[in-house]
């Protein structure tokens, strides 16, 4: 699947069929992480491979609202990333933050699950990205130490159902010319 038609045709899946994902794809996801681009190369991010189906129970449960959609994809999917990034790494300098905007793990981790996303789906899975959660206590039932942050759940399997495509902005909504505001095109 060429790049540009994977960005385009990747959806939020949250209804997966029972059947297992093989080892082979699941590394080839993983493996994808390990290629996302990063600050200084620091690779900040750290992924919780969770199967176990009592763990991803409680952890659906942790889902907010009560009746978040995404509640029976983390309950139900054969896999569930917990994707988390090292605090203090990306963006820092001897210690110290480089910019205002301070630690850059989320953004670092934003692109490796991007990365695993679009992986995914190009071997014919799905995922979707669940942030809406008791970040504290999901990191306790997954025993992630203080100075790793839990940031997103995905879960992952093959997609029950082919999820339609939702209406995206035009590129003259949100893109500008040298300055805010100045139409792009």
């Amino acid at each position: 699947m060429e790049v540009l038609e994977a960005i385009k045709t990747r959806r939020s899946v949250r209804r997966f069929a029972p059947e297992a994902v093989p080892d082979e794809a699941l590394r080839a996801v993983l493996e994808a992480a390990r290629w996302a681009p990063s600050w200084a190369n620091t690779q900040c991010w750290e992924v919780v491979v969770v199967k176990d189906p009592e763990k991803k129970r409680a952890l659906s449960e942790l889902l907010v609202p009560e009746r978040n959609p995404a509640r029976d994809a983390v309950a139900n999917a054969p896999v569930v990333l917990a994707v988390c990034g090292r605090r203090g790494v990306s963006g820092f300098y001897k210690g110290k933050a480089v910019t205002e905007k301070g630690d850059w793990l989320m953004f670092d981790v934003a692109l490796a699950a991007q990365n695993m996303a679009l992986a995914a789906h190009a071997l014919g899975l799905g995922t979707v990205m669940v942030g809406a959660i008791d970040h504290g206590r999901a990191s306790e039932v997954l025993s992630i130490p203080d100075d790793v942050e839990l940031v997103v759940l995905m879960p992952l399997g093959k997609p029950a159902e082919e999820p339609r495509a939702p209406k995206r902005k035009r590129l003259d909504e949100f893109v500008h010319l040298d300055t805010y505001g100045k139409p792009f095109g």
